[in-house]
């Protein structure tokens, strides 16, 4: 196993470098003038593009071109982006965070109610139970996310004045920006609990609330359909009629033997889920206003700020093979069956 997840991450350096030559390439057929954010170090350096052009050779050809940004990347600096008014790589670091955080609390409520509602339905095979579960399941997949998003602002925020879309109120923003706020981690609900600031907390928790429920609904649903498929399948199988054979009850057969195994699936699942989510949330971060790292593609794409498009694919690349790896891995954790031959 070792041997197979040194490989894999051999294999990063080549996945990243074809995504980012491909959208490099891509950037050529842009002026000069344009794809000169990638080289510059900071803001005063815009209004003389044209020495910048120079010195950085961007008449040349590609090959070149993309040679002396990787060269550039290895430094970690991935130049300068005016959509966001900061250095790219000072500008994922303050947008990620966010991101994170509205992943992780989205993945929380999609694993603990999609396994409870996949193996409940499953239990309850071709009962109303069942049917209610797959309504909802079928529902909630169908439904477009910016729909959805759309729809819980109006009613929630515009109806009810409730859960307010950005990632924290101006108050917040007054006390995290003061003097006797301390940043320890960057990810605003942890540090508002290591400052022992309750308002803070829950001021960005309910920021969180719709731009959570709503990329929960979509994956929650299809959590559901999976975690119910590979319950149905464990259930039929030839170790659960010995057990059951045995005398366990029905919840020691339920959720200690065939919920392990059922469990499997959804692994890979979350752990791509996840990972698309800390690669940007692009549709909902926009609706609620999210200062995530999707907010901060969408500005870098309607700006034209080749920098920052660079920068947010090179990290997507990154999280997602990682992200894959990572599954692999939880894999051979879950069930020992699973190894590399």
């Amino acid at each position: 196993m070792v041997r197979y997840i040194v490989r894999r991450l051999l294999l990063l350096p080549l996945v990243v470098l074809g995504v980012t030559f491909l959208l490099f390439f891509l950037t050529q057929r842009l002026s000069p003038e344009m794809r000169a954010s990638l080289y510059v170090k900071d803001p005063r350096q815009m209004g003389a593009l044209e020495e910048v052009i120079r010195q950085y050779g961007l008449r040349d050809n590609v090959f070149k071109q993309y040679g002396r940004w990787l060269s550039q990347v290895a430094h970690g600096d991935l130049g300068y982006s005016p959509s966001a008014n900061m250095p790219v790589a000072k500008a994922l670091k303050e947008y990620l965070p966010a991101t994170v955080q509205l992943a992780l609390v989205t993945m929380m409520l999609v694993v603990f109610f999609g396994v409870w509602f996949g193996a409940f339905s499953a239990v309850h095979k071709d009962k109303w139970q069942d049917s209610l579960a797959r309504v909802i399941s079928v529902g909630g997949f169908s439904l477009p996310i910016f729909v959805l998003g759309l729809l819980l602002l109006m009613f929630f925020y515009g109806k009810l004045g409730w859960f307010a879309p950005g990632g924290y109120s101006f108050q917040t923003d007054m006390i995290i920006h003061g003097p006797n706020f301390h940043t320890y981690t960057g990810f605003l609900l942890i540090d508002a609990l290591l400052n022992g600031n309750g308002r803070v907390f829950m001021d960005v928790l309910s920021h969180l609330v719709l731009p959570a429920v709503t990329l929960c609904i979509g994956s929650f649903a299809l959590m559901v359909r999976v975690m119910r498929s590979s319950m149905l399948e464990e259930l039929n199988k030839d170790y659960v009629r010995t057990a059951r054979a045995k005398g366990l009850s029905k919840g020691q057969v339920i959720y200690k033997h065939a919920g392990k195994n059922a469990i499997i699936p959804v692994i890979t699942l979350a752990s791509i889920q996840f990972i698309r989510l800390l690669g940007g949330t692009v549709i909902v971060e926009t609706i609620f206003d999210y200062p995530g790292i999707g907010r901060f593609g969408v500005l870098a794409a309607q700006q034209l700020d080749i920098a920052g498009i660079l920068g947010f694919s090179l990290m997507v690349a990154v999280l997602f093979v990682l992200g894959n790896l990572l599954s692999d891995i939880l894999y051979t954790a879950v069930d020992p069956r699973i190894r590399l031959d």
